[in-house]
């Protein structure tokens, strides 16, 4: 079964966003992982000048992978002494393990695509991180939102994967999700918030509001009228 599209889920990401609240009593975890993220920013931005893949995204997948670890792979946690065994296997291709973390960050979002978006708003954020776990829940456990984006929110309660294809309605996750997580590291850092993107030509596209959901076109003339507005009203014009 083929992939949903973004265009397809984009507005029921923008309502989940709008509408999500952090589990009672969860907060001091979420916010203790998010602290993490924080401290790790540095090595994230590595991984961004090379590929353009926003920092905080991949600290999102960094925790949800790895738990953090900067001895395991991004693409599934397997150990960095060797190319990854689980899916995606054999990777990265180039180079001799050991890797480094970031040779294999870096192989991770481009073997995924994720250097191809462009506009990176919060709900296209959620759409590649479901992606990027997998389909299997909106698929086969509809009635349960996936926990790899949900847990620790009021949007998720019990149902996981226990492995591949072993499903339990019963278990309930206990990783903190990444959209509580991305929640809470803009709430302590607003650096955090949404990469603007730059599309072709002289135009630049900002996104705009807590969750992205529209955006603003500006061309570089108005930015430089909106500069020099004070200048032009003080003499007049």
């Amino acid at each position: 079964m083929a992939a949903p599209t973004f265009a397809s889920l984009r507005s029921e990401y923008a309502r989940l966003l709008a509408t999500m609240t952090i589990t009672s009593g969860k907060l001091a975890t979420v916010d203790a992982t998010a602290k993490k993220v924080l401290a790790n920013k540095a090595r994230y931005m590595t991984v961004q000048n090379a590929t353009g893949v926003p920092w905080l995204l991949v600290g999102l997948i960094h925790s949800m992978e790895a738990s953090l670890s900067f001895t395991k792979h991004l693409h599934n946690g397997d150990p960095l002494t060797a190319r990854t065994v689980q899916v995606p296997k054999a990777r990265p291709v180039a180079g001799k393990p050991p890797f480094t973390w970031e040779e294999s960050a870096i192989d991770a979002v481009r073997y995924d695509g994720l250097d191809k978006v462009t506009d990176w708003c919060d709900e296209r954020i959620a759409y590649q991180l479901e992606g990027y776990n997998g389909w299997g829940y909106r698929l086969y456990h509809s009635d349960v939102l996936s926990p790899y984006l949900w847990s620790f929110t009021s949007h998720y309660r019990a149902g996981k994967y226990a492995a591949d294809g072993k499903w339990s309605q019963t278990l309930v996750s206990q990783q903190v999700g990444a959209m509580a997580l991305l929640q809470r590291v803009r709430a302590l850092d607003a650096g955090a918030s949404p990469t603007p993107s730059v599309s072709k030509g002289t135009q630049v596209v900002v996104a705009v509001g807590a969750t992205a959901a529209t955006t603003a076109a500006v061309t570089w003339w108005d930015q430089i009228t909106a500069f020099f507005a004070p200048v032009l009203t003080f003499f007049g014009a």
